[in-house]
C-alpha cells in the first residue's frame, strides 16, 4: 500500500520563496517560511531523530513527513503553545509538536500494531500505523490555533487558520473568553491543511488505524485505543521536559514573577516542611507520573511560607489559592479543567483514606536524580468530589479518562471505577520497557536537551535553593503589663500565643515584611505610639501560621479572632476612658477619607526601637 501511494503522487517541496523579508511594523511579527522555521539546529535534530524512527528513504520520508510538517510549520508560525504553561514563548507550538512526534516515534516501536492481528498483518500495515502515530501527535493542539488565539493583520483583518497560511505581518493575543478543551474539538476545522488527500486515502484504508486516528482527533483519546496513549503519554513527556528541564525562560519573564514564587515556595515546602509518601498520614505522595498534595494541607502552608517571606498579593482564602496556581500552570487539571482532585489512598499495609488533591508533575520539582523514590501503595482517582471541594465539582457522570490525565488508568465499565494508578494497560516488550525516563534519556541525548548541558550554556538548572525563613526574634522587652521574659521559651517560636503574635509583629516590622505607614500598612504609628489595623493584623498572623486553625475550633472562634483574644489578654494596648478597647482613626487623603480600627500600644518600644515619626494622614477620633 505504501508503494502504491508513493506512485500515486510525491508531495512537492514548499515554497519558501512567496513570502517577503522586509522587516515588519513595529508590534508586528513578519511570517516566516517553513524552511526558516526549521532550520534552527534544535529543530533541524528533531527533524533527524523523526527520520531515523521511519527508517525511510530521503524521498519517502519527504513525501510522508517533512511536507506536513513543513505545512505545520507555516500555518502555526511563531506562535506559543500556551500562555503561560508549556512552551509558552514564540515557537513553543513548532517545537512542542516536534518533540511531540519525536517521543511518540519512540513510543511506537515498543508496540506490535494492529494489536492481535498477525504477524504478516502487522508487517503490511507497518508504515501506516507509524505515520499515523506521528499524525495524531502533531495534530493534537493545533485546534488551539483556531480557538484560543486572536491573530489579526496590520489593518485589522482577522486571519483564522482555514484561510491558509499567514502572508502578512500578524499580531496575536489570547482570547480571554477561550473555553478551555475547545480546542481539541476544533482540531477538525484544520488537520486537512496539514495532511493532504492522498495521506488521508492512504491511512483510511486501514479500518481500525483510521477510527482511532479520527478519535483521537476529536480529542475522544478514551476511543483511540494504543494510538491515544502514545500521543498522551509523549504529550506528557514533552511538557515535563518544557516544565521541568528548562525552567529558566520562563522564570526570566516578568510575567511569571508570581510563578516562580510559587514554584520556590513549594520546592522549599517539599524539602524542608511537607512529609511525602508516609504508612499512613502524610501531605502529599508521590507515585511514578504524579505528586498528589492534600489541597488544604499545602494551600495553607504555602500561603504561610510566601507571607513569611515577605511576598503580598498571595490570595486570603484557598480557592483563590488554587486559581492562582492553575493559572500559572503549577497544576494538572481535572479532565473538566479545575484544580481539585479525590482519590484514595491505600498503604501496603492496608491503610486506606480518600483525600481532596491538588495534582503536579514531578519534574516541576525536582530532578530526575533527587526525586523520592514512589509510593509503594496505589493512588486511585475517584470520580466524584466531596463538598470540600464543591465550588470546584465536576459532572461526576464524566468518567475520569482524559490525555491532561498524567498517570496511566484504566476505565472499569462495570463499576464505572478508575483503576490504580501503578497499573498500565499497554504491554510493554521485555526488549523495552518504554518508561518515561528511558525515553527522556534517549531522545534528550539525541537532541541535546540534557538538563547538564543547559546549565553549562548558563540557561539555569531546575532546582532552586530556597533560604530557610528567619526565625521569629523571640526576646521581647519586658513591661509591667507583659508576663513574658527577655529569654521566651523555644515551644514560643512555633506554637501561636500572644507572645508569639508580639514576637512575630516585632520582626516583621524590622526585616519590613510588614511595611509601616502605608496606603495599605497594618501597623501606623498614630499619637507617639503603635497603631494596630483590626482585624487586618491578626488575620495576616493566622493566614502566616496554619496551626491556628485547630486552636480557634477548639474555641469556636475565627482564626483572627482567636489571635485577638490572646493578644488582648497581655494587656499591652491603652483603652478608652469608656473602657473600649478600639480605637477609630480616620484617613484622610487628597480625594478621600475613611476610618480605621485598631488598637493602641501603651509602649511602642515592644516594637520599634526608634519610633517614627507618626503617620500624618491619620488621625485619632
Amino acid at each position: 500500500m505504501l508503494s502504491l501511494f508513493q506512485r500515486k503522487r510525491l508531495l512537492p517541496s514548499i515554497d519558501t520563496t512567496a513570502i517577503p523579508m522586509a522587516a515588519p511594523p513595529k508590534g508586528l511579527t513578519r511570517p516566516e517560511s517553513a524552511a526558516s522555521l526549521l532550520s534552527t539546529p534544535r529543530r533541524q535534530r528533531l527533524l533527524e531523530h523523526i527520520w531515523q524512527r521511519t527508517s525511510l528513504s530521503p524521498k519517502q520520508f519527504a513525501s510522508l513527513y517533512r511536507a506536513p510538517l513543513e505545512r505545520y510549520a507555516e500555518l502555526v508560525q511563531l506562535f506559543p503553545a500556551s500562555e503561560s504553561h508549556h512552551h509558552a514563548y514564540p515557537g513553543g507550538m513548532l517545537d512542542h509538536g516536534l518533540e511531540i512526534v519525536a517521543f511518540a516515534l519512540k513510543l511506537r516501536q515498543s508496540h506490535l500494531l494492529p494489536a492481535g492481528t498477525t504477524p504478516e498483518d502487522q508487517a503490511a500495515q507497518s508504515e501506516a500505523w507509524t505515520a499515523a502515530t506521528a499524525y495524531a501527535a502533531l495534530l493534537h493542539d493545533i485546534g488551539k490555533i483556531a480557538v484560543d488565539l486572536h491573530v489579526e493583520h496590520e489593518d485589522g483583518t482577522i486571519w483564522h487558520p482555514w484561510h491558509g497560511p499567514l502572508t502578512r505581518p500578524y499580531r496575536f493575543r489570547y482570547r480571554e473568553d477561550r473555553e478551555y478543551r475547545l480546542h481539541s474539538a476544533a482540531t477538525g476545522l484544520l488537520y486537512t491543511r496539514v495532511l493532504d488527500g492522498d495521506i488521508l486515502d492512504w491511512l483510511h484504508s486501514f479500518p481500525s488505524l483510521w477510527s482511532a486516528l479520527l478519535y483521537v482527533l476529536a480529542g475522544q483519546y478514551e476511543h483511540a485505543g494504543v494510538l491515544g496513549e502514545l500521543v498522551i503519554q509523549a504529550d506528557r513527556a514533552s511538557v515535563a521536559q518544557a516544565l521541568g528541564g528548562d525552567p529558566a525562560r520562563a522564570m526570566a519573564a516578568p510575567k511569571h514573577a508570581l510563578q516562580r514564587k510559587l514554584l520556590e515556595g513549594l520546592r522549599y515546602l517539599l524539602k524542608e516542611e511537607l512529609k511525602l509518601n508516609q504508612p499512613q498520614a502524610s501531605d502529599g505522595w508521590l507515585t511514578q507520573d504524579a505528586l498528589w498534595l492534600v489541597s488544604k494541607t499545602v494551600s495553607d502552608k504555602l500561603r504561610a511560607h510566601l507571607l513569611s517571606q515577605g511576598i503580598d498579593g498571595i490570595p486570603a482564602n484557598n480557592t483563590a489559592v488554587f486559581n492562582v496556581l492553575q493559572d500559572h500552570g503549577m497544576l494538572q487539571p481535572t479532565p473538566e479543567g479545575k484544580a481539585i482532585w479525590k482519590a484514595t489512598v491505600t498503604s501496603e499495609s492496608g491503610w486506606t483514606n480518600t483525600f481532596t488533591f491538588l495534582r503536579l508533575s514531578p519534574a516541576l520539582i525536582w530532578e530526575s536524580v533527587e526525586r523520592p523514590d514512589p509510593f509503594a501503595g496505589t493512588v486511585t482517582i475517584d470520580i466524584t468530589l466531596t463538598s470540600e471541594a464543591a465550588d470546584l465539582t465536576v459532572d461526576e457522570s464524566t468518567p475520569v479518562t482524559s490525555p491532561l490525565s498524567s498517570d496511566r488508568e484504566a476505565s472499569s465499565s462495570a463499576n464505572n471505577t478508575i483503576a490504580p494508578l501503578t497499573t498500565t494497560v499497554l504491554p510493554m516488550p521485555p526488549r523495552d520497557t518504554a518508561s518515561m525516563s528511558d525515553v527522556m534519556e534517549d531522545l534528550l541525548t539525541m537532541i541535546g536537551m540534557e538538563r547538564l548541558s543547559a546549565a553549562a550554556d548558563g540557561e539555569g538548572a531546575l532546582s532552586i535553593s530556597m533560604p530557610e525563613p528567619p526565625a521569629p526574634a523571640m526576646a521581647v522587652p519586658t513591661t509591667e503589663r507583659m508576663p513574658v521574659s527577655a529569654t521566651s521559651s523555644p515551644a514560643l517560636t512555633t506554637q501561636p500565643s500572644g507572645e508569639h503574635f508580639m514576637a512575630w509583629l516585632k520582626e516583621s516590622i524590622q526585616s519590613r515584611k510588614l511595611i509601616i505607614n502605608d496606603a495599605k500598612a497594618l501597623v501606623h504609628t498614630v499619637s507617639e505610639t503603635a497603631y494596630l489595623v483590626s482585624p487586618g493584623v491578626f488575620q495576616r498572623y493566622a493566614q502566616e501560621h496554619p496551626q491556628v486553625v485547630a486552636l480557634a475550633k477548639q474555641h469556636t472562634l475565627s482564626e483572627w479572632q482567636w489571635v485577638q483574644r490572646r493578644f488582648e489578654k497581655l494587656q499591652l494596648h491603652r483603652k478608652q476612658d469608656s473602657g473600649l478597647n478600639i480605637w477609630t482613626c480616620e484617613v484622610v487623603g487628597p480625594r478621600k477619607s475613611r476610618r480605621l480600627h485598631g488598637y493602641l500600644l501603651v509602649d511602642p518600644s515592644l516594637l520599634f526601637t526608634e519610633l517614627p515619626p507618626s503617620n500624618p494622614y491619620l488621625n485619632l477620633v
